[in-house]
C-alpha cells in the first residue's frame, strides 16, 4: 500500500499547500451566498415551519463546497498532470488501477470534506443550527464527495484542455448543483418542475444531508441514500473499467 499512500499523500498536499485558495476561498464565497440570500430573503420564505430561510440554507451550501471542490481536485490534478507529462511519472510505477482510483478518490473527498466543514465553522457564528441525525449528515458527506470525486476522475481523463474542463464544470456540473434545492425547497416549484428536480441526482445528496440538521426533508432520506449509494457504485465500475483500460491516460 506504499505506492496508494505516496499517491494520496501527494494529491492531499497538491490541495493543502494552497488552502487559502482551495480551501478558504471557498468558504468565503458560502458566506457571501448566505449573508446575500439569508438577509434578503429571511423574511419571505420559510421553506419548512419553525425554520429560519438562513438555518435552511446553510446545510446546502456546506453541502454544495463539498461536492464542487471534490469535482475541482480530481478533475483539475488529472487534467493538469496530462496537459504537463508528468502523468507519465504516476503511471510508471507499478500501481494497480484499484490503488490510482482511491488515491484520487479519496484526496478528492478529503478536499470537499475540509471545504463543507469549514462552511458549518463559520456559518454557525451567523445562524442557530441544529443537527439532529449526525449520522446522515455524515453517510450523505461522504456519498456525495465520493460520487464528485469520481465524477472529478471521469473529467480529469476525458478533458485535454483547460477548456474542455471548463465546459464541464460550467455546463453540467454548476447547473445541476444550483437546480437541486441548494437554495429552495422543490415544494415552492410548480409541479413539472418538481419531476425535473427528481431527475436531478446532485436534488438527493443536499436534500439527504439537510434532513440530517432538521429531521425533515423533500424526500425519505432512505430513498436518497439508496439512489446516492447506488449512483456511486455505478460511477465507481465505471471508472475502475476505463483506469483499468489506460482510457486517454496511456494512449
Amino acid at each position: 500500500m506504499s505506492g496508494f499512500y505516496t499517491l494520496f499523500h501527494k494529491e492531499w498536499l497538491r490541495f493543502w499547500k494552497v488552502k487559502v485558495q482551495t480551501v478558504l476561498a471557498p468558504v468565503l464565497t458560502a458566506l457571501l451566498f448566505l449573508l446575500v440570500f439569508g438577509h434578503t430573503l429571511r423574511s419571505t420564505l420559510e421553506p419548512y415551519p419553525g425554520i429560519a430561510y438562513a438555518a435552511f440554507l446553510v446545510p446546502g451550501l456546506a453541502m454544495m463546497s463539498v461536492l464542487q471542490n471534490a469535482f475541482a481536485n480530481a478533475s483539475s490534478s488529472l487534467t493538469q498532470s496530462r496537459m504537463t507529462g508528468n502523468i507519465v511519472f504516476v503511471l510508471l510505477p507499478p500501481l494497480s488501477h484499484h490503488e490510482f482510483f482511491f488515491a484520487y478518490l479519496l484526496a478528492a473527498m478529503a478536499r470537499g470534506l475540509v471545504c463543507g466543514a469549514g462552511v458549518l465553522l463559520v456559518t454557525v457564528w451567523f445562524v442557530e443550527l441544529r443537527c439532529e441525525h449526525p449520522l446522515w449528515v455524515l453517510a450523505f458527506a461522504l456519498l456525495g464527495s465520493g460520487i464528485m470525486g469520481v465524477l472529478g476522475i471521469i473529467a480529469g481523463m476525458y478533458s485535454e484542455k483547460v477548456d474542455e474542463l471548463a465546459a464541464f464544470q460550467n455546463f453540467i456540473i454548476l447547473p445541476l448543483t444550483f437546480l437541486s434545492g441548494v437554495f429552495y425547497s422543490i415544494h415552492s416549484l410548480p409541479p413539472f418542475a418538481q419531476v425535473l428536480t427528481h431527475l436531478n441526482p446532485f436534488f438527493y445528496m443536499i436534500d439527504g444531508f439537510r434532513y440530517g440538521f432538521f429531521g425533515v426533508g423533500d424526500v425519505s432520506p432512505w430513498l436518497s441514500a439508496t439512489i446516492v449509494a447506488a449512483c456511486l457504485a455505478a460511477l465507481s465500475w465505471l471508472t475502475l473499467g476505463l483506469i483499468r483500460t489506460g482510457y486517454k491516460l496511456r494512449h
